[in-house]
């Protein structure tokens, strides 16, 4: 199917701005750093879900669903946001939360998990690390059939072909966005985790023939198998697009050195990138994307691996409500 005419659920009705981080760019006197905050899409405190969302629900209403079942960390912000988009569209809602660390699942917590006891899904469901995640929401969708309701599958993070056709839609606004108001980018650096917003940029500019890089920085796996999850989202998704296309393997870049010791761990410079957007920029970053992607970006200024000359655009895809699930770790070592 072309991508112009793949049903979608309009959940924003505006663009959404591209910041200049002034004060930042000048105190690491490095490049000029611009944001697109995505953090302020619709539904449920925003984020980049929701350019998924609006093709993916889309499609769950085409189908006739009546529920919707997906998957996540225990802290997902993939799943506040489906959870919230099920609500708008009258779905119940069955979410399979994944706990990464042991015995680190607190149906009390505060962030995502409050907000999921806020709207209330139909389910939750806690299995342990290493679960097979679409296996377990397929025998959950099975026992739903069997009750005579038609559930509709989301993959994690919203990354399958459709998701990633959101950011399609993402990077045709910012190539818009960089016409109408003027702008120049010589880099894009986003947080590359479940990979639909990383893919679906590469494949938007394509489109757009715009040749700028993005640097994908990882928030849960090693370079090489970041770099093959992307490669084979993209050869999926230009096929169900009948894209007749192709993206080099040099263009798909992933840089696992901030991912420290792995998924949603704290990293000293990630807990200094949270700080330092909030105190000099008041820009609310989240500990498990964001705030390693930002520590990614500062790391490479330092580094001198861009010309003080060049504009970097960092993606904002979201996720603040993490920060008051964890903010002993967030406080610590305080930037002045």
């Amino acid at each position: 199917m072309h991508f112009e005419e793949l049903p979608k659920h309009k959940y924003v009705d505006f663009e959404t701005p591209i910041e200049k981080m002034g004060t930042l760019s000048k105190l690491l006197k490095g490049p000029q750093i611009y944001m697109k905050r995505d953090d302020q899409l619709g539904l449920a405190a925003g984020g980049n879900k929701t350019r998924k969302l609006e093709y993916l629900m889309a499609d769950a209403k085409k189908n006739k669903a009546d529920a919707v079942i997906t998957c996540g960390a225990i802290q997902s912000n993939h799943c506040r946001l489906t959870l919230a988009a099920s609500i708008k569209e009258k779905m119940n809602c069955i979410l399979v939360l994944e706990e990464r660390i042991p015995n680190s699942y607190n149906p009390d917590a505060s962030g995502n998990n409050f907000l999921f006891k806020l709207m209330n899904p139909k389910d939750i469901i806690i299995v342990p690390k290493g679960t097979n995640m679409p296996e377990k929401m397929e025998e959950v969708s099975n026992k739903l059939k069997e009750k005579g309701q038609k559930p509709y599958i989301i993959p994690g993070g919203g990354s399958n072909e459709l998701g990633t056709s959101g950011y399609i839609n993402g990077a045709k606004e910012i190539v818009k966005q960089i016409n109408t108001e003027n702008l120049n980018f010589d880099y894009i650096v986003v947080a590359s985790g479940s990979g639909g917003t990383h893919a679906g940029l590469l494949i938007g500019l394509l489109l757009e023939n715009k040749d700028i890089p993005v640097i994908g920085i990882n928030i849960a796996r090693s370079k090489e198998k970041q770099e093959v999850l992307i490669k084979n989202l993209i050869s999926k998704t230009l096929d169900f697009l009948e894209i007749k296309k192709s993206i080099p393997d040099d263009k798909i870049i992933c840089n696992d050195e901030y991912l420290g010791e792995g998924y949603s761990l704290a990293t000293k410079e990630m807990i200094e990138s949270v700080q330092l957007l909030a105190k000099k920029e008041g820009v609310l970053l989240d500990p498990v994307y964001t705030g390693k992607a930002m520590s990614g970006l500062i790391d490479l200024i330092r580094k001198d691996y861009f010309k003080p000359t060049d504009h970097v655009l960092f993606i904002h895809t979201g996720g603040s409500p993490a920060l008051y699930d964890k903010q002993e770790t967030v406080l610590q070592d305080i930037v002045n």
